[in-house]
């Protein structure tokens, strides 16, 4: 959440005014640091220093399909992204990635006792 532009302006005109950061801080119910920060930078942030990277649906369910057993690492590895970028694409996607112990990649059918 972000605070309004007045209110930060406010804050700012009583540490002017002769207010101490520590004081500053009870009085609004605020962080020092914040304080602090906003001393520095008054505007919010609006724009990103680097553009949000998205992993393409299709490219993504593709994978999917041709590796249904893999986990999420090696995904990421082979789409050269991070895991948690997996792990965020395949929750938008709605896709669960239950093993299957039958399909299991360290464990063949025959061994595995399961009967399909």
């Amino acid at each position: 959440m972000t605070y309004s532009l007045d209110f930060r302006k406010q804050v700012l005109r009583s540490i002017d005014d002769g207010m101490t950061f520590a004081q500053a801080s009870k009085f609004y119910n605020l962080s020092p640091t914040t304080i602090q920060n906003w001393k520095r930078r008054v505007h919010s942030k609006t724009t990103r220093q680097t553009k949000p990277y998205k992993i393409p649906d299709d490219v993504l369910l593709n994978d999917v399909k041709e590796h249904p057993d893999d986990y999420q690492y090696e995904r990421a590895r082979r789409l050269n992204c991070s895991k948690t970028g997996i792990y965020h694409a395949l929750k938008r996607l709605d896709i669960s990635q239950k093993k299957d112990f039958g399909t299991s990649k360290s464990v063949s059918n025959k061994k595995s006792g399961v009967s399909e």
